[in-house]
């Protein structure tokens, strides 16, 4: 049948209260105007406790927690934190107790051991990959591939193994190198590694060997470090893939030995929402059992900000 133009009648139309209506926003969360003077402090108060600034408050509430109480904080971190300049940032993190571990891939072992060595990093692929040039630096390739085969023949992880190797060479850049930094505080760090990703594996020196079986040491190192996070916080900075997918294996690998891991927070910390750091480190790690957090927006302001706020008393 075809319908005929037909006004709907709005006589019975049944309404309520406006008070009696649960509301999603309400003045006691509203933001308030920064006052002048009151610091970083200030102004985390000054946001609204709605949606991501909820989060953000919420995150920095449970760094806090975790390392007044002596619970575990893993840093996932992507080569894009170092290019970003960030490495200041997370060496004081360190240095203030908020880091427990590092986890990182190739790219960001790469880039950070460039600054150590160099001061700088990220070269221009468009200009270096025409003449053949991209990825060929002499240094990098040859001395990091030597600190991995011989960190690893002498037992250590691919971490372990790089970490080793910065510490004693003191190279002009060690006091803003990540992994310097962690060698000289004794924090742990594992490097999780893709054969093939990294322009160090182009060098005439890549073992394979050496790079599967350290960052195969590295795996398991990671997994024992995320086991010891109950009631603590694990954060992916800039890995898409691999970094989430590890992280994932080794909560399955902690939960099938029996560790609830219970009260535990993720949080992921990118420009834009990607599927796996989503799923595999905001969604199902913490479904029942904890609080995952995804924070959108560049590292080189949210990062800061974030340890400023950590900083504060």
């Amino acid at each position: 049948m075809k319908f005929p133009y037909d006004d709907f009648d709005l006589s019975g139309v049944r309404t309520y209260p406006l008070r009696s209506r649960k509301s999603k926003a309400n003045v006691v969360d509203f933001a308030k105007p920064f006052k002048a003077g009151s610091g970083v402090g200030g102004l985390i108060e000054s946001m609204p406790s709605i949606l991501a600034a909820a989060d953000f408050k919420a995150i920095v509430a449970a760094l806090r927690t975790a390392r007044d109480e002596g619970h575990g904080i893993v840093w996932g971190l992507g080569a894009h934190v170092v290019k970003t300049g960030l490495s200041p940032v997370i060496v004081d993190l360190m240095e203030q107790g908020f880091v427990s571990a590092i986890a990182t891939n190739g790219a960001g072992v790469i880039h950070d051991f460039e600054v150590a060595l160099s001061g700088s990093t990220s070269e221009d692929v468009d200009e270096a990959l025409g003449p053949g040039r991209f990825g060929m630096a002499e240094e990098t390739g040859r001395l990091l591939n030597a600190a991995i085969n011989d960190g690893v023949k002498d037992g250590l992880g691919l971490g372990q193994s790089v970490a080793r190797y910065l510490h004693a060479g003191r190279p002009p850049h060690a006091n803003i190198s990540i992994v310097a930094s962690a060698a000289r505080l004794e924090i742990p760090v594992t490097v999780h590694v893709a054969i093939g990703t990294d322009i160090i594996h182009m060098h005439p020196h890549a073992s394979g060997a050496a790079i599967g079986e350290g960052s195969l040491r590295d795996f398991r190192y990671f997994v024992s470090n995320v086991a010891r996070l109950e009631r603590g916080v694990y954060l992916n900075c800039g890995s898409a893939v691999i970094l989430p997918e590890v992280f994932l294996k080794a909560i399955a690998l902690a939960r099938n030995h029996g560790h609830s891991l219970d009260g535990l927070t993720t949080v992921n910390i990118d420009f834009v929402r990607m599927y796996r750091p989503q799923t595999n480190v905001v969604s199902r790690p913490v479904a029942g059992i904890g609080k995952g957090y995804s924070l959108v927006g560049h590292h080189e302001i949210l990062i800061p900000l974030l340890a400023a706020a950590l900083s504060e008393p």
